[in-house]
């Protein structure tokens, strides 16, 4: 992973900025009647910013943009309700946030990232507190904010972002902000006994959800073209091992770019399991299509 740089927004567009192309889809499973997963694809410049649809490509030299995956939590319709409010203030708030570190008005992609963090999670738990309905309720938010040289990432919870860069090497980005992330992280168990650990679902980190302290996992990653990004829900994590992710990010980099890549990830692991709300948002820098 790449150090992180200097604040973005600053310096202009090249001519030779990559392309990114994108596609994302969510699926309810085959045991949920609700789901609690949402996803975000946001084009964002100085003057405005445009939902985009489930599939696409554009130049990173005229806009940056910003791709999430949120999982709610709670009983009965909350924790659908957290995950909407989730990508709804990010739609809200990262515009105002972007257009000031472009002013130069001190805010780093840290600082951005980490004041949008703190005022999702206290509108979230404002409506905690506010109603009885809503005890409980919290979100996962897994975030990619891309722009021509890097992708800034923010994360709290068990959604996860992965990379595959062009010359190999699947990584998981993210941490699982649970105790047995941890575990698997420091080598204290294998990916087969933490998919079957029975605390696998207990998070230490998330907005909302009654959590008083938040550490969110924010960062960047230098990209080029022929790189590879994953956001997804812990739903795609249940149905697929990530060799097997590995796998289908490899089969569909070469397939046809204008498919819906993340649509193979999402059937395979409906397939496979589907016990949960499963959702992948797949994003792919390109050389620019006039040199392609």
């Amino acid at each position: 992973m790449s150090t992180p740089p200097p604040p973005p927004g600053a310096v202009a567009a090249r001519p030779a900025s990559p392309d990114i192309r994108w596609s994302g889809l969510t699926h309810v499973g085959r045991v949920r009647t609700n789901n609690e997963d949402v996803f975000l694809a946001l084009a964002v410049d100085g003057h405005e910013v445009r939902y985009l649809g489930k599939t696409g490509r554009a130049s990173l030299g005229a806009s940056d943009f910003v791709f999430a995956v949120s999982d709610g939590m709670g009983g009965a319709k909350s924790g659908e309700f957290a995950s909407r409010i989730t990508v709804d203030r990010v739609t809200r708030l990262f515009p105002r946030a972007f257009r000031l570190s472009a002013a130069g008005m001190g805010m780093g992609f840290a600082d951005v990232l980490g004041e949008l963090i703190t005022q999702i999670h206290e509108d979230l738990s404002r409506l905690e507190r506010s109603y009885e309905e809503c005890a409980g309720m919290g979100a996962t938010l897994s975030l990619a904010w891309v722009t021509p040289e890097w992708l800034y990432f923010a994360h709290l919870g068990d959604s996860r972002i992965y990379y595959l860069p062009a010359g190999g090497g699947f990584t998981q980005v993210t941490h699982d902000h649970s105790h047995v992330g941890w575990l698997r992280r420091t080598g204290r168990i294998n990916e087969r006994e933490a998919r079957t650990h029975p605390r696998r679902n207990a998070l230490q980190q998330a907005l909302g959800a009654g959590h008083q302290i938040l550490e969110p996992h924010i960062g960047a990653v230098g990209h080029r073209p022929g790189d590879r990004f994953l956001i997804c829900s812990d739903g795609l994590v249940d149905g697929l091992w990530d060799r097997r992710i590995e796998e289908l990010l490899l089969e569909t980099r070469s397939g046809d770019p204008e498919a819906n890549h993340a649509q193979a990830l999402v059937n395979e692991a409906v397939e496979a399991s589907g016990r949960d709300n499963t959702t992948a948002v797949v994003i792919d820098i390109a050389a620019p299509a006039t040199s392609v």
